[in-house]
């Protein structure tokens, strides 16, 4: 494990040091970069995927966060130059209100919901916002396959809000993961103002 401590560093200092860590690796390798800000998040990890790395990322505390990058090698030193990148969201708001997607089969429905979440963490543009409710509070619980990639938006500043009746319901109020307990009023005002409502 290769760690960079890009606290305090302004863009683009953190993508700078992560390029030259993976330019110095000489096998398979797991670098850690740790940052203090979201924008870094998002450019550390757009680099590094970019390049052939496994991302994903963790916000530890308001101001601090972990991004983990598995690379197979070094990374060629003529890569072009570390560039930084505005605000990868808009006010896009996704709305997951079951633990599948689609009607059929409930097994291909989890795996299908599964995909879809991985899917938002490689868009270009973030959503501003993913909201849970009913079956979808079970995304962002203990035991969810979903964790990983929830924890990765959220580091990248995607606002990831649970209804608390649902996690209530489902007895898993003590077992969120990620992101924070909303209530029917934030939920309906969050819809009212989006820009663009997706739901899976």
């Amino acid at each position: 494990m290769i760690t960079v401590n890009a606290m305090g560093d302004n863009c683009p200092i953190p993508v700078i040091k992560t390029k030259k860590a993976m330019q110095a690796l000489t096998g398979p390798e797991t670098i850690e970069v740790l940052v203090d800000n979201e924008i870094a998040v998002q450019n550390v990890t757009k680099m590094a995927t970019a390049s052939g790395g496994q991302v994903s990322s963790q916000k530890i505390t308001d101001g601090e966060f972990k991004i983990t990058v598995q690379m197979e090698g070094a990374l060629s030193a003529e890569e072009e130059e570390a560039g930084c990148m505005p605000d990868a969201r808009d006010n896009t708001v996704i709305v997951v209100s079951s633990d599948r997607m689609g009607e059929g089969n409930d097994e291909l429905g989890k795996v299908l919901i599964k995909g879809f979440i991985f899917a938002v963490t490689q868009l270009d543009t973030l959503p501003k916002t993913m909201l849970f409710y009913n079956g979808g509070a079970t995304l962002t619980a203990e035991g969810s396959d979903s964790l990983e990639d929830l924890k990765s938006l959220e580091a990248q500043g995607v606002e990831i809000m649970t209804c608390g009746t649902c996690l209530d319901y489902y007895g898993l109020k003590e077992k969120l993961q990620v992101g924070t307990v909303t209530n029917m009023y934030s939920i309906v005002e969050t819809m009212a103002k989006a820009g663009r409502i997706v739901k899976p």
